[in-house]
């Protein structure tokens, strides 16, 4: 007999951990949700940390105004099944109150703006801390992170003033004005979260499935033929199979060709691959080699 959990039930126990430590020390948490395979994960561990209560936090989306519809379509039913409440925080209202400028060109894009609406949500509502679904595994910045993550009272990350946490013991305390973003799958990873997807047989969007698609091809990635992109010249729209590792703004979220149309495929395929998901389908993260850290510095999440 085996006293050790198996893989998938450790990381879940040490998650549930961190939400319920979390709803212990702060106040005013929030739930960040994209409607993204990693945030539909982290629904599903606060459902087991606090149901059958409603979740002790409100969920929040930052939208950017040019997010994928199948997305946008799924988060609303799933937050819906839920009976849970939903806050939806837009970019376009942070451009329209001259708080953000909105890029123009063929490369222009509103993720970056995110972290204006998000940094003016969370002092609009108060909260002290903020659950997010970035895993160490998918950037270099992102392995810096502790499981929780420290924000001054400007929103701003600085690597060398984060706590330490040994034996995952965590030191919520803020003073006024800072808050605390808070990782509960940090130590998964992209494997781990569709092993568990298809262990929970969790619905995801559709567009993480293989679809056909009209695409174009640009710096050698995929993107979706939409209204919110701008062509250069000689970019050709075509329909291709197609799916999507990660969500995101449509402007800067690359697409795989792929013909994994099930969970089960969809492991395999992520098993098999040697590339992180954002390296391989994030332009924003291809700006410079420092381009995800400068923008977490600023507040981004």
């Amino acid at each position: 007999m085996s006293y050790e959990l198996p893989h998938l039930e450790a990381l879940e126990a040490e998650s549930i951990h961190i939400f319920r430590e979390v709803a212990a020390e702060l106040e005013r948490p929030v739930l960040l949700f994209s409607g993204g395979k990693d945030s539909i994960v982290l629904l599903r561990l606060a459902e087991k940390a606090f149901r059958p209560a409603r979740f002790p936090f409100p969920i929040m989306h930052v939208d950017t105004g040019h997010n994928f519809p199948e997305v946008i379509e799924f988060r609303d039913r799933r937050i819906a099944e839920l009976g849970e409440r939903l806050i939806v925080s837009q970019v376009q209202d942070s451009i329209d109150a001259g708080r953000a400028v909105e890029e123009t060109g063929p490369r222009a894009s509103r993720n970056r703006l995110q972290t204006v609406t998000l940094l003016d949500a969370i002092e609009k509502h108060g909260f002290d801390a903020a659950f997010g679904g970035a895993r160490r595994d998918e950037e270099r910045a992102r392995a810096k992170e502790r499981v929780f993550s420290f924000r001054d009272d400007f929103g701003q990350w600085d690597p060398k003033r984060q706590r330490p946490e040994l034996w995952s013991l965590y030191n919520g305390r803020i003073k006024r004005g800072e808050h605390v973003r808070v990782f509960p799958i940090s130590n998964w990873t992209e494997l781990d979260v569709w092993r568990y997807l298809d262990a929970e047989r969790l619905e995801v969007p559709s567009i993480y499935y293989a679809h056909t698609r009209s695409v174009f091809e640009r710096d050698g990635m995929l993107y979706a033929h939409s209204s919110h992109v701008e062509l250069i010249d000689g970019e050709q729209p075509f329909e291709e199979s197609v799916r999507y590792r990660t969500v995101g703004d449509m402007t800067c979220t690359g697409a795989v060709r792929s013909q994994a149309r099930t969970l089960e495929t969809v492991v395999a395929e992520i098993a098999a691959t040697r590339i992180t998901e954002r390296g391989e389908t994030r332009a924003d993260d291809r700006v410079t080699e420092a381009a995800m850290e400068d923008r977490k510095r600023e507040g981004y999440f």
